[in-house]
């Protein structure tokens, strides 16, 4: 079966949010993602980098400001994939899923940042348009939901659990750590 590895939204402009980046829930998110990109070149697979962008809006995710580009020292190489989405989820403003069939994919592996937004939305996404999707959630982080009273309603880490949780119970995906993706590669087809 073809694989895709799609980095979700491992880009410059979250460490611009200095605020959000020190209080993400997951701090080595950076080196998991890397370590699933290797994986994913080692065995053959399909590497995508999926970029947010707002043009026009003056933020960091605007294209002129030049923080939308895969957060150092991650860098896609020759043959891999840069999709730039305006949307919440990798397949409604890009050519993804023609890329993926162009490629014969039939399982796509998620990693990336906001666990419970783009990531949870196009594993939800991707299992509707009928792929087998793999969700890495040890390589995805996001940080704190603050209620409009400004209590901390779900703390990063509780979002990562109930975004697996759901996912998993509701069939939309299995979820896995990036160690049981390496080692599933190791294994003899």
């Amino acid at each position: 079966m073809q694989t895709a590895l799609l980095v979700i939204d491992v880009q410059e402009s979250f460490r611009q949010r200095a605020a959000d980046w020190q209080a993400r829930a997951n701090p080595g998110v950076v080196e998991q993602v890397g370590r699933l990109v290797d994986n994913a070149r080692a065995a053959g697979d399909l590497v995508v980098w999926v970029l947010h962008t707002e043009p026009g809006s003056g933020g960091v995710f605007d294209p002129e400001k030049g923080f939308v580009r895969p957060i150092d020292p991650l860098q896609p190489i020759a043959g891999e994939s840069l999709v730039r989405k305006t949307s919440i989820n990798a397949f409604t403003t890009t050519n993804l899923q023609q890329q993926l069939t162009t490629h014969g994919v039939r399982e796509v592996v998620i990693c990336g940042i906001r666990t419970e937004q783009c990531c949870e939305t196009t594993a939800r996404v991707a299992n509707d348009l009928g792929y087998r999707v793999l969700f890495v959630g040890d390589a995805t982080t996001t940080s704190a939901i603050t209620a409009t009273d400004g209590r901390v309603a779900l703390s990063g880490q509780q979002i990562i659990a109930r975004t697996e949780a759901v996912l998993a119970a509701r069939e939309f995906a299995t979820v896995v750590s990036t160690d049981e993706v390496i080692a599933r590669a190791a294994l003899p087809a």
